[in-house]
């Protein structure tokens, strides 16, 4: 049997949020040697409770066209091609690619007596936090040096232990109001190469990372409240 709930205004009692968000980070530390700035779209799932702590689940796609770190300059010849099996320069680009998986907590600080549900968010969690380089392959003309297989030896496969930090204003409406949240965020990645090679340099990457992401986000949530206001069977 299911179960659904009618409201009126009242958005006080224990909500489940399913959030959609998109932001903009800049890259800090080591990851600002190989990386400019990334898009992160995100989504995330939290549980709220009456007096505003809350429990979630994070998810991020990391995206960027700007990649500093030529991974292919043993590849390339004086003029800086690639030469394919047609032997005719190939368009190959770099690509940042990556994601962010991770636990947080958090408390909504009320700003208004009439909706207890806005007012300055902070968040703090835990996860992991990967990233790599894609070798976006020319559609007309094959290289053979950049096969699915010798690809893994120039991506920079990147991951570890990830701190995140987040403050904003978030905004649940009453009734069939406006439900969103704004705010800086910022990950502190302890990260290592995955590879057992890398082919341009012919040696195994083993340093020690530190990877940092700050940037904005703004996110829509959709509200699902438990326990509160009629109850309707289906």
């Amino acid at each position: 049997m299911l179960q659904a709930q009618v409201w009126d205004n009242d958005n006080s009692g224990k909500v489940l949020l399913l959030n959609f968000g998109y932001g903009l980070q800049i890259p800090m530390a080591d990851l600002a040697d190989r990386f400019n700035r990334n898009w992160a779209p995100e989504v995330s799932f939290d549980y709220m409770t009456k007096k505003n702590w809350i429990f979630g689940l994070q998810t991020q796609y990391l995206f960027g066209n700007d990649v500093k770190e030529d991974v292919l300059v043993n590849l390339r010849t004086e003029q800086g091609d690639i030469i394919g099996n047609d032997r005719s320069p190939a368009d190959i680009y770099l690509r940042e690619r990556g994601f962010y998986l991770g636990l947080r907590v958090g408390r909504l600080f009320t700003m208004s007596e009439n909706n207890p549900r806005s007012g300055i968010r902070i968040n703090f969690g835990v996860g992991l936090l990967q990233h790599w380089i894609r070798i976006q392959d020319d559609p007309f003309r094959d290289v053979p040096q950049l096969s699915t297989e010798y690809k893994k030896g120039y991506d920079r496969l990147t991951n570890g232990l990830t701190l995140h930090q987040f403050i904003g204003y978030q905004l649940i409406g009453k009734g069939n109001g406006m439900n969103f949240t704004g705010g800086f965020e910022f990950f502190e990645g302890f990260t290592q190469n995955r590879r057992s090679i890398n082919f341009d340099t012919q040696m195994q990457d083993t340093n020690k990372r530190l990877d940092i992401l700050s940037g904005f986000k703004l996110s829509f949530t959709l509200p699902f409240y438990i326990g509160n206001g009629d109850e309707i069977y289906y």
